[in-house]
């Protein structure tokens, strides 16, 4: 009788190693949401709706399996045009964005933002619920210390 007693207890402490090794048992693994980071640095339409496909799709895989998914677009140089309420050539889109994926922000760069403000006299008006953060690049790398992915479509 103890040599079953101790083979049940060896292969249930077996089973449960194997599932912290696999991370079933880990809540904060299970928990953790995934981070993306797009980055759009080019005055191209094609580039912007690309940025704007890839959030969404990346948005619609990860809620599908019941996954939280957290994605920032960062905007600098002529990239920042997606942003601007003046002339962003996807400005519908990114409103719609804005209103139905509150996974997904969208920051310009202040550097950036103050270039254009010098050359054209005023500083250009951002899209409502577009963020600033001072320096674009900075931010990625930042963002990247942290763990996230960046991706530039």
């Amino acid at each position: 009788m103890r040599n079953g007693r101790a083979s049940r207890r060896g292969l249930l402490c077996g089973l449960l190693a194997a599932f912290i090794v696999t991370g079933f048992a880990s809540p904060s693994r299970a928990a953790e949401s995934h981070r993306l980071a797009l980055q759009i640095s080019d005055d191209d339409p094609v580039k912007m709706r690309a940025v704007l496909d890839v959030a969404a799709n990346v948005s619609r895989h990860y809620s599908g399996q019941g996954e939280d998914v957290e994605i920032m677009v960062v905007a600098f140089n002529g990239g920042l045009d997606m942003l601007l309420d003046d002339r962003s050539p996807v400005r519908e889109r990114l409103v719609n964005f804005l209103k139905s994926m509150p996974n997904v922000s969208f920051i310009g760069c202040g550097n950036t933002l103050e270039t254009l403000a010098v050359k054209e006299g005023r500083r250009p008006p951002l899209i409502e619920g577009v963020s600033v953060t001072q320096v674009g690049v900075a931010m990625l790398m930042d963002l990247a210390e942290k763990n996230w992915t960046i991706v530039r479509p």
